[in-house]
């Protein structure tokens, strides 16, 4: 049953702005073949104090997502507004909001992510250097850069799962993301627009990585 907004003290236009954002960035995820059959997760944080966060309903297609697929919910998950229940990985978003602050956090589910998560997985991450994409993640200035993004199996226990990420993100402190084997990227950003920016980057040179890495006779350059 929909939560109405008489029942709760938030604002009512709370939920709109990033609910049209979250949708349109979900179709567009899925016309690049990242988000198919139902699956990825978006959010963005709507409120501080207290927590508040816009995040996709739980199997619904993000070629068809509009803003009645968007929830609030609070800092523990609960559903605030809207109808259907949270992502099923709700607690690894509030994690990373939490530990990192940052105000948006995505989740695809690419081929090339869950190729080399699992190619990788033995190494503990990917490592990724010498590309000039790599500029396009806040902070770095230089295509020397050298970013880790790490591993982790994946697991359907949820409050596990979610505990492996925040130690995750409390010893990863400079890395942008991280992969769940034979998952997919999470990434995020200070607000939906960089979060994005985040997502095209990584899959841009998860994809590189994986078509050179797998080239017969490649040999990467020193």
């Amino acid at each position: 049953m929909p939560v109405m907004r008489e029942e709760m003290n938030d604002p009512p236009s709370l939920l709109r702005p990033p609910a049209v954002e979250l949708a349109e960035i979900g179709r567009g995820f899925y016309a690049r073949g990242w988000v198919l059959g139902t699956s990825g997760n978006l959010s963005a944080v709507v409120a501080r104090e207290p927590l508040r966060l816009a995040i996709t309903s739980s199997g619904v297609d993000k070629g068809r997502l509009t803003t009645d697929d968007i929830l609030l919910i609070d800092g523990d998950g609960k559903v605030l507004e809207g109808a259907g229940r949270p992502s099923a990985e709700t607690l690894l978003h509030l994690a990373v909001v939490k530990l990192r602050g940052a105000g948006a956090v995505l989740h695809t589910h690419s081929v090339w992510s869950n190729i080399l998560s699992d190619a990788c997985f033995g190494d503990g991450g990917v490592k990724i250097e010498g590309h000039e994409m790599l500029k396009g993640l806040a902070g770095v200035e230089t295509h020397e850069h050298r970013e880790w993004v790490p591993i982790i199996e994946n697991s359907q226990n949820m409050p596990a799962l979610a505990a492996t990420v925040e130690g995750l993100l409390e010893r990863s402190l400079e890395s942008h993301g991280f992969l769940l084997r034979r998952h997919g990227l999470y990434t995020w950003g200070r607000d939906l627009a960089e979060a994005k920016r985040h997502i095209e980057i990584f899959e841009f040179l998860l994809e590189v990585l994986g078509r050179t890495s797998f080239a017969p006779g490649y040999t990467q350059s020193r």
